[in-house]
């Protein structure tokens, strides 16, 4: 079977190819590519190529891009006819850290990964119970599960301690202070929707950022009297760029306690230092983001680690429960992880919006591989009305559905485009 995908062949070498899938082995399933979101960490695959910790062989095995997708089981090979079924919808939990490597769908395989029409699971996905079913009517949501996964693992991951006791308790503190800094991006507005309406939630959330126009966004999407009523969590967003102390005035929030839990989502050794000044006492910082130079410090506050029993932590992806976790969330109406998107496009446009994609701005960018399309921000849609009616109606869609993403838009732009 043909495929088109966008295959990486170095540093920097994103390229758009047709090319024949080999047959499937029995232990070995086939499926079809409805959508795939780009995540951050395919960027920074993208531009080092092999010096990815991820990556192998691209110059005889350019490697398929793409970790968060979803889409159609097409072939079940016979090792598997028991479990899966041709025609079933499914995503991926890409970490499946298979016998101590690092090897995963969407940076190591030549014919697995998310920007590609069609692609070869490996039998390590289903050997290490990788290959999740779904049952959502939305594909974009079950892309979306691995992104969410990553900030629900954080939250697991967070841990508090007590005087004289050598045990950890995990997770975070609840009715705590909860910071998330730099945190008006895709990923921190999924961190914002997960503890607004998971189980283990904080009394207080913070959500600073520089950027008034992320910040203003993310308040209309999460207006701080309606979180309050409906759920007893005092939220705010705060633009901390034009602050004589930050640190101070964000732990006044707190009445001088400060926070229980700090996650910051900037490699900016400014935003790792203000995560560590804000932290209270037994404070948690997850240092979430990842930083491309290896020799990334930033300070934090070792008096405090002393004495105040501070400490510091780092996540990154997330496991298969924290995506089934994501998917029964979403299928329970509980969170809406279409906040995190602010464009959609077709295969074509999936390398350029790849190797840009910090220049980029907005949040994430969801490619559908069935179909060509440029990128395009939603709020962008009405403009190009004049030029393809097509994007009248779809933005007629999204504002319908307060300017965000919906299945219903997924199921315009599949049928219109395909």
């Amino acid at each position: 079977m043909k495929t088109r995908a966008v295959r990486l062949h170095g540093a920097n070498d994103l390229r758009l190819e047709e090319f024949e899938l080999p047959a499937i082995k029995d232990d070995e399933i086939l499926v079809r590519i409805v959508s795939d979101s780009i995540c951050m960490s395919t960027y920074k695959c993208a531009t080092l190529g092999e010096d990815h910790k991820r990556t192998r062989d691209l110059a005889n095995h350019p490697a398929i891009m793409g970790h968060e997708f979803a889409g159609d089981i097409v072939e079940v090979g016979a090792k598997w006819a028991d479990e899966y079924q041709p025609g079933m919808r499914f995503t991926i939990q890409p970490a499946i850290n298979w016998q101590g490597t690092m090897w995963s769908p969407g940076y190591s395989y030549e014919f697995c990964g998310g920007d590609a029409t069609y692609c070869i699971l490996p039998a390590e996905v289903m050997y290490a119970g990788c290959l999740l079913k779904y049952h959502g009517e939305a594909y974009y949501e079950a892309s979306l599960a691995e992104p969410m996964s990553c900030s629900i693992g954080a939250f697991h991951a967070a841990y508090h301690t007590q005087m004289g006791v050598y045990e950890h308790f995990m997770g975070i503190k609840e009715g705590g202070n909860l910071a998330i800094t730099a945190g008006a991006g895709p990923m921190g507005l999924g961190a914002l929707t997960y503890a607004l309406h998971c189980d283990r939630r904080p009394g207080l959330v913070m959500v600073n950022d520089i950027d008034q126009e992320r910040l203003d966004r993310a308040a209309q999407l999460f207006d701080p009297a309606t979180v309050k009523d409906e759920t007893g969590i005092d939220l705010h967003f705060v633009n901390t760029a034009g602050m004589a102390d930050p640190a101070a005035e964000l732990i006044a929030l707190t009445n001088g306690h400060g926070y229980d839990d700090v996650l910051c989502y900037a490699p900016v050794a400014a935003v790792v230092k203000l995560s560590s000044d804000i932290l209270g006492r037994d404070g948690c910082l997850n240092f979430f983001a990842g930083p491309t130079d290896t020799e990334f410090t930033a300070p934090i506050n070792f008096y405090d680690v002393h004495y105040n029993s501070t400490h510091v932590m780092g996540t990154t992806g997330g496991n298969t429960a924290d995506m089934e976790e994501s998917l029964d969330l979403c299928a329970q109406g509980r969170i809406d992880p279409a906040v995190m998107v602010t464009h959609v496009g077709g295969l074509d446009a999936a390398a350029e919006a790849t190797l840009n994609l910090p220049k980029i701005p907005g949040g994430k960018k969801l490619i559908y591989p069935p179909i060509d399309m440029p990128l395009v921000a939603l709020d962008d849609l009405r403009s190009k009305a004049g030029e393809d009616p097509r994007y009248g109606e779809l933005a007629d869609i999204v504002d319908a559905n307060r300017g965000l993403w919906c299945a219903e838009a997924e199921q315009y732009l599949l049928s219109h485009w395909g």
